[in-house]
């Protein structure tokens, strides 16, 4: 997610200066659960605590667990990392942005990952505007670049739904121009569905689309909208990938000046969804009402279940956080 272009949001530029990698107790001032209903207790015991992993980078987003560890970006400092529970932290992939040369600081680097059926990564490209895959050296090849012969905005987040398609959203912020950057050739910020080597622009009515999610069961997609109305959608999903009867699961008043907006989204086994938002990490039902809120000392961008689901991570600006959950989450479809 760019944070620093779009006019409105630069609340969300709040990045922690940190010297160096560490393993660290979070500050218990500015860490904490709000419980805003007793079902909230069945999904995060009470008295659990945050955990930061390790901190010090510039921007982290995109998290998916691998083989045991967290991998996730440094959209500014455009590396890929990989973090153990311990908080031991390996630099991955240098220049994983796709763009050569690196605008210093800029949002141009990866963002979302996911292990596809083959155990390959795929790898969002947000300067690059492309989704690649990595092969076992973690080599990229564009796998998504183009829809009906146009360059896409710049791939943003992504996930296989239950029935092995990938989605992704392609709001324009690798654009250094945003919506009205020459260099933008599609008409639209769309959610696309990719199955059978075929490309769908299946909504195209978001302003900028962000963070999404399935339901456990596949039957709902949760789709994040970053700005400038603040909201998450959900949508029906048909098993030809059509949807319908979209409806907001959550909208934020636009006098909300907390620090955050709807960034990245994950579902637990129960259906609840938890995404980012301003002030913090809501816990909403099936059913839209919010349960809880997981409030940290930097701006959540994006979160992953982890060890079988029974641990979140959290990327949140210079630091990687976990905790620990009752209610298992809903794994991605793909493994390893």
């Amino acid at each position: 997610m760019n944070v620093i272009r779009h006019t409105g949001f630069a609340l969300l530029s709040v990045v922690a200066s940190i010297a160096a990698h560490s393993v660290a107790a979070a500050d218990t001032a500015s860490t904490r659960i709000e419980r805003m209903d007793p079902a909230l207790d069945s999904i995060i015991a009470p008295g659990t605590a945050i955990e930061r992993v390790a901190t010090g980078f510039k921007f982290t987003e995109g998290p998916m667990w691998r083989e045991g560890r967290l991998w996730f970006s440094d959209l500014r400092d455009n590396k890929v990392y990989a973090v153990s529970r311990s908080g031991k932290v390996e630099l991955l992939i240098e220049r994983a942005g796709g763009l050569d040369p690196f605008p210093a600081d800029s949002y141009l680097g990866s963002n979302a990952m996911a292990t596809d059926q083959d155990g390959s990564v795929l790898l969002v490209q947000q300067g690059g505007r492309k989704i690649v895959r990595l092969d076992a050296h973690l080599e990229p090849t564009p796998l998504l670049e183009r829809y009906q012969g146009k360059k896409l905005n710049s791939p943003n987040d992504l996930v296989f739904a239950p029935d092995g398609s990938l989605w992704f959203t392609d709001p324009p912020f690798g654009l250094s121009g945003m919506d009205k950057d020459p260099a933008k050739e599609l008409p639209f910020n769309a959610v696309y569905r990719y199955a059978n080597g075929k490309l769908d622009a299946v909504i195209k009515d978001l302003t900028l689309p962000n963070g999404l999610a399935f339901s456990p069961d596949g039957k709902t997609l949760y789709v994040a909208n970053f700005g400038p109305e603040r909201f998450v959608n959900a949508y029906d999903v048909k098993a030809d990938g059509a949807v319908s009867n979209a409806r907001t699961l959550i909208k934020y008043a636009p006098d909300e000046r907390r620090p955050g907006g709807p960034d990245g989204l994950k579902v637990d086994s129960a259906g609840n969804v938890w995404t980012t938002g301003p002030g913090g990490i809501r816990v909403i039902s099936p059913r839209g009402k919010v349960l809880g809120q997981i409030v940290l000392p930097e701006v959540a961008a994006n979160l992953a279940f982890a060890e079988q689901g029974k641990v979140i991570y959290i990327t949140a600006s210079s630091s990687i956080y976990k905790l620990a959950v009752r209610t298992p989450g809903a794994m991605p479809l793909y493994q390893r």
